[in-house]
């Protein structure tokens, strides 16, 4: 038995390890081994007996190219009574090529039924051997390949009477044979070196591998090779399951970092609300602990003057009863008559003695005396009357109970002492007639006050969203005045006498003022308010360069700043030149005013080359107090880094005493107004021109005013050219606007000429304004008229008006007698500004513009102010003159201006486009 197992073994060996080749195993001999030779002779006899068939395996196709899976089915029949063991292999081999019927016409193939050991004698038939031209032996490279990955063997026709019914049929395709299958098959018939079979639980032979092997190839892969790549295609598959594990875990880390970072961005706004509601408290407890300590002070005071009276109260009880004790003892037959008296003069005794009937006994002094009772202020409520020995108690209103929503659902209200306050709201908000109907934003206090109630005195100047009542009348408040001075150079040999880099110029005042001093040339001021500052200057000069007149404001004597500043051209000396420079700005005590003459070099002498024409009064003074609730803006324009003939400046605001009223546009290319009033203005360019074309047709300076988004011009103002020259324009007004509009400016030059606009910190770009309310202002606009214009010899001759804009009671133009469309008079008393300009063609040495003021008809008129203008300059087509001016009307003063000229004419004077007049009234 060990004998057989044994060779068995190596049969099963032979079978998996030895080659493959292409004829059918053959018993032969006493063991029947499988033939070596080809000479061989199949085995025949008794032993040799065919078995019937068995089961085919299983086979599956595979969606690759020709690879196929084999399942085999292994059925190990032991017989222990016989000696010898019965192996049954049979088995069907599928291609996945072929159809369904290629598997029906396909011969099974079958192995030797029985292996007999000992076969001997007649029994062993030798069967014939089959030619076959289909050799399977073993050629090439293929017997370099393992066993399991050679080409299988191609079956050769069954042969003998055992064959099964078909499989003669030579025209099938034959079947391939995988011998590492046929050894796994053998393997499992015997268990004690097979697996179980697949029915069992067992698992097939090895690693099942598939390969495609083509003819003609030299480069097959090795065993190892494919081995590793089964191995490598496994670790990728590790690999990529790993990478999608951590994506997983980086996107649950993600989510959870944004879902932390979410909480703590609502932690934070948390902190910041609490922040806000801290500092909203800690405001509110600010305002209640003021509140509080008013309170207690009223309090005490209240419950000190209740002791106090208490206690004459007693003592004076206790008098009485002496007085009474004392009249009884004496006079008991008066008795009735006594008390009565003592009860009247008892008080008395002790007190103030008969007070007014608004008037109380005031205890708390050392010598008790009458007052005046206390009236309630705005924002308080009468709790007790005045009575003889009391004051009057008020009350406080609060406005934000009494008030529903006063300062909006979502803004919080906090009552204060005569009147309240929104928390969270801004200047501007607030002054925006947010505190409501008879109350005004308080800037000092930043809260909404109460307006005061005059309580039948006149009210000068009503209360508005931003200012409270002005009571009392006209005569006692000083709403504007005005003042005037001589201008002189210094001495030659003064220190101070240098034009480069600045000469002061010295002002001569020409009366004592309230308002201001004269200190060393220079003007100090006494007191607080608005001022308007006009100055005409007239020279001719030889210096190398221009000269530069300018305004100057010192605060102290470290700071200080130019407000101001126009250019004068250099002519050669050849005629006088006229300039006019105009500031508007807001004082302070001890702030002062100077004016200065600069020159950019050293080739400039004071005595050689500069020669100053002597006017009258060429400096004069516009003063406006705060009640009048007037706004001062100071703006300075932008450098135009590029030649052009069409300029809009932009601005730049520098400062304004009360920027809600008076604002820039969102382009700040104009100025905005919140409220009705009258606007004086004045804008100064300075600028450097080329081109003949310049001097020929100069330049023009145009006011506009937008009005419902529509641009109407107020007037126009023209300026001779220069070539290669430096100079300024200068247009200065006055005119009345509405809420919402808009004061903008515009210069045009001749389209071949190339115009430098500048903008520096010295004053010679800027734009000065005043607004003023309608209640205390007015203004008014003229032309000259055309009928009558002056020409040729004209000798102080008076001009002709025409008025453009609406009429105003406070000044008209003269409509019938002597002074018709000449005069204009004013009908209530104040102080005045007057802006006039003249565009004109003349040949005259010297044309000279006077300015004069006439109190009533049969009055002698006096000059206020005086402007000349010299040569008209070389190429120029038309020149211009003109003159600034304020001072102090009366009802029924009226004014006028004449023209002189000196050795020459008259050519034409245009009435329009450069021509014009505007005057400003203030309430004195």
């Amino acid at each position: 038995m060990t004998v057989s197992r044994t060779r068995l073994f190596l049969f099963l060996c032979a079978a998996l390890f030895g080659n493959v080749g292409s004829v059918a195993d053959i018993c032969r001999g006493v063991h029947c081994f499988t033939a070596e030779t080809a000479d061989s002779r199949p085995c025949a006899g008794t032993y040799c007996p065919g078995r019937p068939p068995r089961q085919p395996w299983q086979f599956t196709p595979t969606t690759q190219g020709r690879s196929a899976q084999i399942a085999p089915n292994h059925h190990n029949a032991r017989h222990p009574s016989s000696p010898s063991r019965a192996i049954s292999d049979p088995y069907t081999i599928i291609h996945p090529q072929r159809g369904d019927s290629d598997l029906r016409r396909e011969s099974a193939r079958r192995r030797p039924s029985e292996v007999s050991y000992g076969c001997t004698g007649a029994d062993c038939v030798t069967p014939q051997r089959q030619p076959s031209n289909d050799s399977r032996e073993c050629r090439g490279i293929e017997c370099r390949l393992p066993l399991r990955i050679r080409p299988k063997p191609r079956p050769r026709p069954c042969v003998g009477e055992r064959c099964p019914a078909g499989s003669e049929d030579t025209g099938s395709q034959p079947t391939l044979v995988h011998m590492a299958d046929r050894a796994a098959q053998g393997l499992g018939e015997f268990p004690d070196f097979g697996y179980p079979a697949s029915e069992l639980g067992g698992a097939p032979l090895g690693v099942q591998l598939t390969c495609d092997i083509k003819p003609g190839e030299n480069e097959v892969p090795s065993e190892d090779a494919l081995i590793l790549q089964l191995q490598l295609a496994k670790g990728q598959e590790k690999f990529v399951e790993a990478l999608k594990s951590q994506q997983v875990v980086i996107r649950d880390l993600q989510q959870r970092l944004a879902e932390q970072q979410d909480t703590l961005i609502g932690q934070q706004r948390e902190i910041l609300e609490h922040q806000r509601k801290m500092y909203e408290q800690m405001d509110l407890i600010k305002v209640q602990y003021s509140m509080l300590s008013e309170t207690v002070k009223q309090m005490s005071f209240q419950s000190l003057q209740d002791d106090i009276q208490s206690y004459f109260e007693t003592h004076l009880q206790g008098l009485q009863n002496q007085v009474r004790s004392h009249l009884q003892k004496s006079y008991a037959v008066h008795k009735v008559d006594v008390d009565a008296k003592v009860m009247d003069v008892g008080h008395p005794l002790l007190d103030c003695g008969s007070c007014g009937p608004e008037e109380y006994c005031d205890f708390q002094r050392d010598t008790p005396r009458c007052e005046r009772c206390t009236m309630c202020p705005s924002g308080f409520f009468l709790v007790s009357q005045c009575s003889p020995t009391s004051d009057r108690i008020c009350q406080d209103r609060d406005e934000c109970l009494e008030i529903p929503n006063l300062c909006g659902e979502r803004v919080k209200c906090l009552n204060t002492p005569g009147g309240f306050r929104c928390l969270g709201v801004s200047e501007r908000e607030a002054s925006a007639n947010v505190c409501g109907h008879d109350y005004f934003y308080n800037r000092e206090l930043e809260e909404c006050q109460a307006c005061s109630d005059c309580d039948g005195e006149p009210v000068v100047f009503p209360c508005s969203a931003a200012s409270d009542t002005v009571c009392g009348s006209l005569t006692d408040v000083r709403l504007s005045q005005s003042w005037a001075a001589m201008v002189a150079l210094p001495p030659a040999r003064a220190p101070t006498s240098h034009i480069y880099p600045g000469m002061q110029l010295n002002i001569r005042e020409k009366e004592h003022s309230t308002l201001l001093s004269n200190h060393d040339g220079a003007l100090v001021f006494q007191v607080h308010g608005l001022i308007w500052a006009d100055h005409n200057f007239a020279l001719k000069h030889s210096c190398r360069n221009f000269l530069q007149l300018s305004v100057r404001m010192n605060s102290s004597e470290e700071d200080g700043r130019d407000l101001s500043g126009v250019r004068v051209e250099q002519p050669e000396a050849k005629f006088y030149q006229s300039v006019s420079v105009s500031t508007a700005a807001e004082v302070e005590p001890n702030h002062t005013l100077s004016l200065f003459l600069k020159s950019p070099n050293h080739h400039c002498n004071q005595s050689k080359d500069v020669h100053v024409y002597d006017l009258p009064m060429p400096f004069s003074l516009l003063w406006l107090s705060h009640d009048t609730g007037a706004v001062a803006m100071a703006a300075q324009t932008s450098v135009s880094v590029h030649y052009q003939t069409t300029y809009r400046p932009t601005f730049k605001v520098i400062s304004v005493s009360d920027p809600y009223m008076v604002s820039l546009s969102h382009d700040s290319r104009a100025v905005r107004f919140t409220e009705t009033g009258v606007v004086k203005f004045v804008f100064q360019q300075a600028l450097y021109s080329m081109g003949h074309t310049c001097i020929r047709e100069g330049y023009s300076l145009i006011a506009y005013l937008n009005r419902n988004a529509t641009n109407m011009e107020l007037m126009q103002v023209f300026k001779s050219g220069v070539n290669y020259r430096d100079t300024s324009i200068s247009l200065s007004g006055a005119a009345s606007v509405d809420a919402g509009e808009m004061l903008s400016f515009e210069i045009h030059s001749p389209v071949q000429c190339n115009v430098r606009y500048f903008g520096d910190g010295t004053g010679i770009s800027t734009l000065s304004l005043i607004w003023i309310p309608s209640t205390a202002s007015s203004a008014l606009s003229a032309t000259i008229s055309k009928m009558g214009l002056p020409a040729g010899a004209v000798r102080n001759k008076a001009l002709s008006f025409y008025q453009v804009s609406g009429s105003v009671p406070q000044v008209q133009l003269v409509a019938t007698g002597q002074f018709a469309r000449k005069n204009f008079v004013f009908r209530e008393s104040g102080a005045a500004n007057v802006a006039f300009n003249l565009k004109l063609i003349h040949s005259c040495n010297v044309v000279k513009l006077t300015l004069y003021r006439q109190e009533g008809d049969q009055a002698q008129s006096t000059p206020v102010a005086q402007q000349v203008g010299g040569h008209m300059p070389e190429g120029a087509e038309w020149t211009s003159v003109g003159l600034r001016a304020t001072f102090e009307v009366h009802n029924g003063t009226m004014i006028f201006i004449t023209l002189d000229c000196v050795r020459g004419r008259i050519n034409q004077i245009t009435h329009e486009g450069g021509t014009n007049i505007s005057i400003l009234w203030v309430a004195s």
